[in-house]
């Protein structure tokens, strides 16, 4: 690649003793912002006290502060590997298509219209940030056809940068707020007024599953939202991730669902995505993909599997409950419900900025910066600190 204002014939050495007179190219590279979570992970691996928690990251952890395995998973990627069968060749750019089958049948229901109709499209995704990002650059090329779509984008609150960024960098620049995981559970009821409230501004549904299966125990019912809108015969895009519930971390496992109003668009939109996948990643792996689908393609395995994401999610809802019951002994100020009212991995404690700094720097309980918290990461060894430290964090003076 030639560089700007040099020729491929240009040939001697520069004063500084650079080969062919070139300066270095990266000198004048601007620092990108560090993303919060960055910061929070630094903190954490400069901290040198002893008691130091780390409730901000995203994977979920066994009562011994451990990331976990799920047995059957274990299992079944231990046959898998000996499995002779499967042989190592490139997958199609939209992935496996028995793992889209059964993607697609966990967030719509086997009996969807949609998927009756032949009204939708999925996508394997190298984890749920790319299926976020493959269904923002599908916005940007179909919302508007006269031109490239810019938005508006709206997106949760409280706010983190970290899906901002996602559709920034897929060009859509105007994003009022952000924030994953948001820790709210919502009920059917408000989902249907949400739902309304979309319909009515005529709003596209752009529906996120970071950790489907771990707020009620079950994928479909934690898919209700999809579904709801589906049966209305809405259109969407939803970003799904089988990492979570799986405990797929190090073989990131995405999906992009695309539900569409007519099957008479779902070749041109299946070739744009092609197009985009193309660029962006080529292809996704397989080997996460294959376990996912072992697993929702044969009963055993499924009620195995059902039976030790339940567990999950009642550990989960203990440590939720005994938390509230702490701040409450404590005589923590304010009403704690919220943290049984919510479900699933993460959860929102309503801290705010000043309270999460005091227990980062003064007590090195270290949250997501807008309050939000990995409920797994609370064990017996550090609950009663957690609570004495939230107790503090709003009885203290800042």
């Amino acid at each position: 690649m030639s560089r700007p204002g040099s020729s491929p014939d240009e040939k001697g050495v520069s004063q500084n003793g650079d080969p062919g007179g070139q300066c270095p190219l990266f000198t004048n590279t601007l620092n990108a912002p560090v993303s919060p979570e960055t910061r929070l992970l630094s903190a954490f691996a400069r901290d040198t006290q002893a008691r130091k928690v780390d409730l901000a990251g995203r994977e979920y952890y066994s009562e011994e502060g451990k990331p976990f395995e799920l047995r059957l998973v274990g299992k079944i990627k231990q046959q898998l590997s000996t499995d002779p069968t499967l042989h190592p060749e490139y997958p199609s750019s939209l992935g496996l298509r028995e793992f889209t089958r059964k993607a697609t049948e966990v967030a719509l229901g086997k009996h969807s219209r949609a998927i009756v109709e032949n009204q939708v499209l999925g996508v394997q995704t190298p984890g749920f940030t790319a299926a976020v990002r493959l269904g923002a650059e599908l916005l940007r090329c179909w919302y508007d056809l006269s031109a490239d779509w810019c938005g508006p984008v709206y997106l949760s609150s409280p706010c983190d940068d970290s899906l901002a960024g996602i559709f920034q960098a897929a060009g859509i620049q105007e994003i009022p707020s952000a924030h994953y995981p948001t820790g709210a559970d919502l009920s059917q009821s408000q989902w249907a007024v949400i739902t309304r409230l979309i319909t009515s501004r005529r709003l596209f549904p752009f529906l996120l599953l970071p950790t489907q299966a771990l707020c009620c125990g079950d994928m479909e019912r934690d898919a209700w939202p999809v579904q709801h809108c589906a049966s209305l015969g809405m259109e969407l895009l939803c970003a799904q991730s089988f990492s979570h519930c799986f405990g797929l971390y190090g073989e990131a496992v995405g999906h992009l669902l695309c539900v569409l109003k007519q099957n008479s668009v779902l070749l041109p939109v299946q070739s744009q995505a092609d197009k985009i996948v193309r660029s962006l990643w080529a292809r996704p792996s397989v080997g996460g993909a294959h376990v996912v689908t072992t697993v929702l393609s044969n009963s055993a395995h499924l009620v195995e599997w059902q039976g030790e994401v339940k567990h999950i999610v009642e550990r989960c809802m203990l440590i939720r409950a005994i938390l509230r019951e702490k701040l409450r002994l404590l005589g923590t100020p304010g009403r704690w419900d919220h943290l049984t009212q919510q479900g699933g991995l993460f959860c929102c404690t309503g801290l705010n900025g000043e309270q999460v700094e005091f227990l980062s720097n003064r007590r090195r309980v270290y949250l997501l910066p807008g309050g939000c918290l990995n409920v797994s990461a609370i064990n017996c060894r550090n609950l009663d600190y957690i609570a004495e430290s939230i107790h503090l964090a709003l009885t203290s003076s800042l």
